[in-house]
């Protein structure tokens, strides 16, 4: 259906009004200018910003029982940064984005049990080692076919996609599968799901002294000493260098050593972490983390997953609008314009579309914060689905109406909200509903650009107890009350529309 050439005019501006709006949004969004260094910045601000996981116990996590984010690594740094007068302030990423976030300027220096080696020494400032650990393998203790490197040979180890260990596995032969953390490793490991997982000596001591896990053992050792440091950008020299003054002075003044016999019983900050440990801490049981975990969900719930729903349906919304009214136009250009952005949208992955707005365009001098990321990904890719829906349901409207409304008079506005909308409403709204149910648990994806929502905190809190089934179990228990409610209130709106729409 093509719409009189004085509609498309008036179209036309109100699309040129809108992208306006939008370019004055998005400039007003950007990063402003930065410090001359960001040792300047740090000291300047008072702040040390620290990318962690957060999901990496013992080095860093949450406290099961305050949800307090701590761990070896967490005490190192901030140790650091009281002695250089700042407040660490800490960001939590999946170990696979907290490279890529350093680069975008998410935060000043990656503070993860990152391990030294020649390819990272060529991209980023490392500091002097803080953290010295051998290599082990860890298999089922049942498993008699691993002793060495060399057995893994044509095996399947679970690891760290971009972890120094996955490489260390695979230039041994086995085929590496990509897991967030050491305790998604360990537990496909006892799931028979992979043979055998690679790690540091220190994750796999604090892993059997926290648990008193008899399913899986060490098996033998890869050979190698690593040292663990800081990773900073490649420019932050300074930063770095004002890090190694402070490291040194923390071994010399005995906190290091204080730190490290706190979690291991021994000073692993010199080189000589090799003796076991194997005292066990006693656990929660499976129902006491469950009541001790479900507030910070909820509260995760009601914070971040539904307000980020809410926002970007919203403004998926208005999208969806303006690209149906452009696919509708009978000018050529803006036509094919919306088209192509339905196309693209439609045929990326929404993880790709969040990868390019959260780490793409800073490169491009675009920087956004996570929730403002996430809010900008999601829309543009309800705009694009629910662009189509808006179209077809206009579509469905006979021809008849908009004819008989520009006969008395109305204008395109007015026929638009009087006359079509209303009726196109009632086929729409089913679709765009699942395009809602389907959008809150999108929104688990948001955890990958530093967003703490529902999933991110239900992964927080398995990752140092292992209690993955009970926890994400009650993750998607809470998904699921939500999808409810909203296809309650679904059919009570196609109820509405059925008795106040005339057919």
């Amino acid at each position: 259906m093509r719409m009189p050439r004085h509609v498309t005019r008036r179209m036309t501006r109100a699309v040129l009004l809108t992208v306006s709006l939008l370019l004055a949004v998005v400039a007003g969004a950007c990063s402003s200018g930065q410090p001359e260094s960001s040792l300047d910045r740090v000291q300047q601000t008072g702040v040390l910003r620290v990318g962690t996981e957060g999901t990496y116990s013992p080095f860093t996590f949450h406290d099961p029982a305050t949800n307090k984010l701590t761990g070896y690594d967490i005490e190192i740094i901030t140790a650091v940064a009281d002695k250089m007068g700042v407040r660490a302030e800490f960001v939590e990423a999946p170990w696979d984005a907290l490279f890529a976030s350093l680069m975008a300027d998410r935060f000043d220096v990656v503070a993860n049990q990152v391990t030294k080696n020649a390819e990272r020494e060529a991209k980023y400032a490392l500091s002097n080692p803080y953290t010295f650990s051998a290599g082990v393998i860890i298999t089922r203790t049942d498993d008699t076919r691993i002793s060495s490197l060399a057995d893994l040979k044509g095996l399947t180890t679970a690891q760290s996609s971009t972890s120094s260990w996955a490489k260390v596995a695979a230039d041994a032969g086995a085929k590496v599968e990509a897991v967030e953390g050491f305790a998604q490793a360990v537990a496909l490991v006892k799931q028979k799901r992979v043979d055998a997982t690679v790690n540091d000596n220190l994750a796999a001591l604090e892993y059997f002294k926290s648990t008193g896990d008899k399913d899986v053992k060490i098996a033998g050792e890869t050979g190698d000493i690593s040292e663990q440091v800081f990773a900073l950008r490649p420019e932050d020299t300074a930063l770095r260098d004002k890090i190694n003054t402070t490291l040194d002075g923390l071994r010399a003044d005995g906190t290091l050593a204080e730190i490290s016999k706190k979690y291991f019983d021994t000073d692993v900050s010199t080189g000589k972490a090799t003796e076991e440990n194997k005292d066990q801490a006693g656990n929660q049981s499976t129902w006491e983390l469950v009541k001790a975990s479900i507030g910070p969900m909820l509260l995760a719930t009601i914070k971040a997953t539904i307000p980020l729903t809410l926002i970007s349906f919203t403004f998926g919304l208005a999208i969806a609008l303006v690209v149906a009214l452009m696919r509708l136009s009978s000018i050529p250009g803006l036509s094919q314009l919306a088209r192509f952005y339905i196309s693209v949208i439609r045929g990326t992955p929404l993880l790709v579309q969040l990868y390019l707005i959260f780490f793409g365009l800073p490169a491009l001098g675009l920087t956004f914060n996570s929730f403002t990321a996430a809010v900008i990904a999601f829309s543009l890719n309800v705009g694009g689905y629910a662009a189509e829906v808006i179209r077809s349901a206009i579509l469905s409207v006979p021809k008849g109406q908009w004819e008989a409304a520009l006969t008395i008079g109305m204008g395109y506005t007015t026929t638009l909200r009087r006359i079509i909308l209303p009726q196109a409403a009632r086929t729409a709204v089913p679709p765009l509903s699942n395009t809602l149910i389907s959008l809150v648990k999108d929104t688990s994806l948001a955890s990958v650009v530093l967003v703490t929502e529902l999933l991110r905190v239900a992964q927080i809190v398995a990752a140092p107890t292992f209690q993955f089934f009970a926890l994400y179990g009650v993750a998607a228990l809470i998904y699921w009350v939500i999808c409810l409610v909203m296809s309650f209130v679904q059919s009570r709106v196609e109820i509405r529309l059925e008795r106040h729409v005339a057919r």
